[in-house]
């Protein structure tokens, strides 16, 4: 950085020869992760360059791209650069063709984690096709650091507005994934999976002191019906088609479960396998 190896490296990433584009993008990666360097890359153009290779370079390069604007992201005035560029259309695409154990995943949920504090951000992921059941995917099959950045993603987009997008996150059939996390996922990952699961509710407040707001009670009210004549056909045709889509993603989710459950988790899943098969 000092000698000004930076304003040739960037020129690099808009050259038509994918080799130098994949080093410069490498390079950037790695100056990336210093935080003096951060608002240094910014202020030469990069992200939107690093949002272009996102979209148009080689599967390494686009690898290294979103694990670079993931570094720069934590600067606090690069966030709302990135956002400009619109990038979460080139996430979700990386995230649905890279596998969802990845480094590459990990990165692409974090990135997606961030954004999805601002409206522009949560308006541009429901919006792209598939975007949610990506984020959904990762929470089911992804490392742990990955899981606990999805389930933060879809937090943080409930808490936000949770009449807006309480029904396109239960449409994808989160809920078996977030029940594994409230038993195997990290102490953050298990926090955020029972609040997002008290959003996912009928209601995200507890009925009456006499029920209390367990686990139990929270899953089995998103999987009841919904009082109100009005919206009664609605919701039980929408969680109709989230518990089958559930089943039948992440069957095998709920038997990994159910070999590490403890005694005291039992009838959490017993209430929900019971309520599903009535269904």
């Amino acid at each position: 950085m000092e000698a000004g190896a930076l304003e040739p490296i960037i020129s690099f990433l808009k050259s038509q020869n994918l080799n130098l584009q994949e080093s410069a993008t490498a390079s950037l990666l790695t100056l990336s992760a210093s935080s003096t360097n951060k608002p240094i890359i910014s202020a030469c153009g990069a992200i939107p360059l690093l949002v272009k290779i996102l979209r148009d370079g080689s599967p390494q390069a686009k690898a290294e791209a979103v694990m670079a604007l993931s570094n720069l992201s934590t600067h606090p005035n690069n966030l709302r650069i990135i956002l400009k560029t619109n990038p979460i259309p080139f996430i979700v695409d990386l995230l649905k063709t890279c596998k969802k154990s990845s480094k590459t995943a990990e990165k692409c949920c974090a990135l997606i984690e961030s954004l999805v504090d601002y409206d522009e951000g949560r308006t541009a992921l429901t919006s792209e096709e598939g975007g949610v059941l990506a984020v959904v995917e990762v929470l089911e099959i992804g490392t742990l650091q990955s899981r606990e950045h999805a389930v933060g993603a879809l937090l943080t987009m409930c808490q936000s507005d949770r009449c807006k997008y309480r029904e396109p996150i239960l449409r994808e059939g989160v809920i078996p994934g977030l029940l594994e996390l409230t038993v195997q996922g990290t102490p953050k990952s298990q926090s955020k999976a029972r609040s997002l699961l008290q959003l996912l509710r009928e209601s995200p407040y507890p009925r009456s002191e006499i029920q209390p707001d367990t686990l139990e009670n929270i899953v089995c009210n998103i999987i009841s019906q919904i009082d109100g004549d009005d919206q009664s056909g609605k919701a039980k045709k929408m969680l109709a088609e989230m518990v089958q889509v559930s089943m039948e993603q992440s069957l095998r989710h709920l038997q990994q479960r159910a070999l590490v459950c403890t005694p005291s988790d039992l009838p959490i899943a017993g209430c929900a396998a019971s309520e599903v098969s009535s269904k």
